[in-house]
């Protein structure tokens, strides 16, 4: 039987300096870490790089398996051709023998191109794909597994499923203990935004699911970045519980992913908290609204459930949901019902 490591001497690769260039959001960030994992793995002494934007550098800020994190300012000090050209100079400067770019735009596509680096891997359905050397067929499936795919055209493979890793510090999980310590209660953590609204489950409902949580004496982590602060103060003020607790904005990335992996579960919208919590092994019960599972972003832990409804007519109506729905009835998340949720998280409880 032939080995990763077999297919790839026979194909003499050689790889001494590699670049992976994702500057999407956090959650595309959290699902490219398996392709860097999987990378290390089969070349333990190569340097291994990783291009990223500036909100999700710290998201790789003590990953093992990363030499070095480049970030591309690309909407603020690296913005327009200037930039480009500057970031363009840094990687030619690296001399990087290879460069893995699952994000799909145009800049991505250009930069290692433009930087001369010789072997430039890409899907099919990436912008300026004529600028690849290797091109792969976007598929329909997971995204880890996709961007896994990356890696087909020089017969580098995986045996096993391969689950992001994410690192918080030490300094992160003592301040996370110092926040927990008035909570004796097992935690029940709920993120309830996304930048779409169509992929936010309504505001009242999950307040609703903190009573009800709350009254069978689970502590309730709300989760999220600052600007989810006055949606969970809501939700708070709505369920007026004191077991009900808003840790949005006053967490770095690092630190929310440690109050992830100390929570019971996650509740939580198809956003970036539900990978994170996959990376944290955390389960998920995950509620999607206006986007499906079929596009390959579905909590990828083994024992995560989903919640959503099926053949509704307009369903889905975008990759990454909108701003508002389309139709005006956003059906896709009002008929899902507090109960539903409910009974999702009390039945995974009995899994876990």
């Amino acid at each position: 039987m032939e080995t990763s490591t077999t297919k790839r001497n026979e194909m003499k690769l050689n790889w001494k300096r590699i670049l992976i260039i994702q500057t999407a959001f956090i959650g595309d960030v959290v699902l490219t870490l398996p392709l860097l994992q999987v990378l290390r793995r089969n070349f333990p002494e190569a340097k291994i790089d990783f291009m990223l934007i500036p909100k999700t550098a710290e998201l790789l800020k003590n990953h093992p398996d990363v030499d070095e994190v480049i970030i591309f300012d690309k909407k603020g000090k690296d913005s327009g051709v200037v930039g480009l050209m500057r970031m363009a100079r840094i990687i030619s400067d690296k001399k990087y023998d290879v460069a893995f770019i699952p994000h799909r735009s145009f800049r991505s596509a250009l930069l290692p191109s433009v930087a001369g680096v010789k072997v430039r891997v890409g899907f099919d359905k990436s912008a300026f794909r004529f600028l690849y050397t290797h091109i792969v067929k976007y598929e329909m499936i997971h995204e880890i597994e996709r961007n896994l795919s990356l890696l087909k055209p020089f017969g580098i493979s995986h045996n096993f499923k391969e689950l992001p890793n994410i690192f918080p510090s030490e300094e992160d999980k003592l301040y996370v203990d110092e926040i927990l310590s008035g909570i004796n209660s097992k935690i029940i953590g709920i993120a309830p935004g996304s930048v779409w609204a169509t992929k936010r489950w309504l505001k009242e409902r999950y307040a609703q699911l903190s009573n009800l949580l709350a009254n069978d004496g689970y502590a309730i982590a709300l989760i999220g970045g600052a600007e989810d602060f006055e949606l969970c103060e809501e939700i708070k003020k709505i369920t007026d519980s004191d077991r009900v607790f808003n840790f949005c904005g006053k967490l770095s990335l690092l630190q929310s992913a440690e109050l992830i992996r100390r929570c019971l579960l996650l509740v939580t919208n198809d956003s970036a908290p539900m990978h994170i919590a996959v990376g944290m092994r955390t389960p998920v019960v995950a509620i999607f609204g206006s986007t499906v599972p079929e596009f390959g972003f579905y909590p990828y832990g083994d024992k995560d459930k989903i919640i959503q409804i099926e053949n509704l007519y307009c369903k889905p109506c975008g990759i990454h949901g909108r701003r508002s729905c389309p139709e005006g009835h956003f059906k896709c998340m009002r008929l899902i019902e507090v109960e539903n949720v409910y009974r999702g998280v009390k039945n995974l409880i009995q899994e876990i």
